[in-house]
């Protein structure tokens, strides 16, 4: 049986040298997106990511794997602001946002590893396109919720729906890779 926890680890650092190299280029300038800009980048990816499992024909040469690590990526960013706030300029060194960073994909990855347990590690027997169904339908529950202005009533908030997606990606870049 696959080691679901190194797996994720080597996911998860590709997306983290990846988000530390945006940092040194950027800098922290997404401090500055509100939740709603947030969710319309993710779910820009993960509309992307579905048209090119319909479509034969690819006019950008990028694949679904940069697609996925994008939306990991957004959804930490998404709960590094739900934490802190959004702010008028880029107010986080490298040092402070990598901190940020591991603790949201610690917590995720903790989240993770209960439900595999309690599920039976069962999105092995899922489908990529599926996983990105399930994206699709989480980023659209946050935007219903964003325009409740953040009221549910017997819904899980916003934060365990970053924290599906990322979980999510992180299962269908290790399927891409166990099929490359």
């Amino acid at each position: 049986m696959p080691d679901t926890s190194k797996q994720y680890d080597e996911v998860i650092a590709s997306c983290r040298a990846l988000f530390i190299n945006k940092m040194k280029d950027y800098g922290s300038a997404w401090r500055i997106l509100r939740l709603p800009s947030l969710t319309d980048q993710i779910f820009i990816k993960a509309q992307r990511i579905r048209g090119l499992q319909q479509n034969d024909v690819r006019k950008v040469d990028e694949g679904e794997v940069s697609e996925f690590i994008g939306i990991i990526n957004y959804c930490v960013m998404a709960l590094i602001q739900l934490e802190k706030g959004v702010v008028e300029q880029p107010d986080m060194d490298l040092e402070t946002a990598m901190a940020h960073y591991d603790e949201k994909v610690s917590t995720t990855r903790q989240l993770m590893l209960d439900k595999n347990h309690d599920y039976g590690e069962a999105w092995r027997d899922m489908r990529v396109s599926s996983l990105t169904d399930l994206i699709l339908q989480k980023l659209l529950r946050v935007k219903q919720i964003e325009d409740n202005q953040g009221r549910t009533l017997v819904s899980e908030g916003i934060d365990a729906n970053y924290q599906d997606m990322i979980n999510y990606s992180v299962f269908a870049l290790i399927h891409l890779k166990e099929t490359a």
